[in-house]
């Protein structure tokens, strides 16, 4: 696989290094930022709400459970790396189509 920038296959699974940009109309991967995926969460930054959105909304568009995501660095920053238990097909698809926009 043609691995994305963003995207680091450990023992743990996928560490995918996140910026958040939270408070937005509704969750989405907008592009890429300075080596990270940019991600807007439909959540506010306050009592941990964007993460969960973001964990929330990653689970769903990697076709994991919630469970097999997991916020490893940046639990207050924009800047996030979060780990994820998925196949190299799910982060392939994902990068895929940041590349057809």
């Amino acid at each position: 696989m043609s691995e994305a920038v963003w995207a680091q296959q450990t023992d743990r699974g996928w560490v995918l290094r996140i910026r958040v940009q939270p408070s937005a109309g509704r969750s989405k991967v907008v592009g890429e930022h300075g080596g990270a995926l940019k991600v807007r969460v439909a959540a506010p930054a306050n009592e941990g709400k964007a993460n969960a959105e973001l964990v929330r909304f990653l689970a769903k568009t990697l076709g994991v459970s919630r469970g097999s995501v997991e916020l490893v660095s940046g639990e207050r920053s924009r800047d996030k790396a979060v780990a994820v238990q998925c196949d190299a097909d799910a982060i392939q698809g994902l990068a895929s189509d940041l590349r057809g926009r």
